[in-house]
């Protein structure tokens, strides 16, 4: 499933390289795209993967999920 995110306290390439990993870090997650300017992650997950995990991993990384 096609699923979009915004990512808050992200300001540099680096940021988005940290978030891209720790979102393709978890099984199943495939085609993972993070866009600095629009602060926004898309990427295709699994239904075994939920909203709270991606959250948790992002978080664990550094940054926010904005709701």
């Amino acid at each position: 499933m096609k699923t979009r995110i915004k990512v808050r306290g992200m300001d540099c390439g680096h940021c988005v390289q940290r978030v891209t990993k720790s979102i393709e870090g978890l099984p199943g997650v495939k085609n993972v795209k993070v866009d600095l300017k629009s602060g926004e992650a898309a990427f295709d997950k699994p239904d075994t993967v939920s909203m709270d995990d991606i959250r948790k991993a992002i978080e664990k990384a550094g940054y926010q999920v904005q709701s």
